[in-house]
């Protein structure tokens, strides 16, 4: 299990005046600033925050 999947999502545009919740699953990604890299793991749920949050953030 040492060879875990991960995901590479930065945020590219900013989270102001979007819906409360989109604002919440940016910050539930983990991402602070505009800018901000974060590596998660590849599951379902992460997939589903990025999808619905996909217009604000980049998968690299």
């Amino acid at each position: 299990m040492a060879d875990k999947k991960t995901l590479t999502v930065k945020l590219v545009k900013s989270p102001i005046g979007t819906k409360a919740d989109h604002r919440a699953t940016v910050r539930g990604l983990g991402l602070r600033r505009l800018g901000g890299v974060r590596v998660l793991e590849d599951t379902p749920a992460i997939r589903g925050m990025v999808a619905k949050v996909s217009y604000l953030v980049k998968v690299l």
